[in-house]
């Protein structure tokens, strides 16, 4: 059987590619990390709503925050995003269809009563646990009644 020809520019291009990880990737995790020593525990890469095909990075269940970090180049940062040399309408358009689908997802989860942080892969880990601790609590607070049970 042959191979399929392949949508990589080159085979460098493709092998890079396909090194890339879908999750646990250096900012990934120095996010969870300082997110655990604020003393938060969390679930890693879940769906916040089930019958959306979009997963979180982290996700805060009984409080419903989903934060997601997101790359610069895989989601177009106004301040690191660069324009492929080779291939650029192929990627142009991926990276738009990403933008898209993020403001979407954040519209779903929004209207089911979640808030959603999305962090940068640049930030500051140890800043961006804070505005996760920040949203936590918040929702923790709010959350405070007769009826809550954490």
């Amino acid at each position: 059987m042959e191979p399929q020809e392949s949508w990589a520019s080159s085979s460098g291009t493709r092998a890079s590619m396909r090194a890339n990880r879908g999750r646990d990737t250096r900012p990934e995790l120095a996010l969870r990390q300082a997110v655990h020593r604020l003393g938060l525990r969390y679930r890693v890469t879940v769906r916040p709503l089930p019958s959306v095909r979009r997963t979180a990075d982290l996700v805060f269940t009984r409080v419903k925050v989903a934060v997601f970090l997101d790359g610069c180049f895989w989601h177009g940062c106004p301040t690191h995003h660069t324009v492929a040399k080779r291939n650029s309408a192929f990627w142009a358009e991926k990276v738009a269809r990403n933008k898209e689908r993020d403001a979407d997802t954040n519209r779903r989860l929004q209207e089911a009563g979640w808030v959603v942080i999305r962090v940068w892969e640049h930030e500051d880990p140890e800043v961006a646990a804070e505005k996760v601790r920040t949203a936590v609590q918040s929702r923790r607070a709010s959350m405070q009644g007769p009826n809550y049970a954490e």
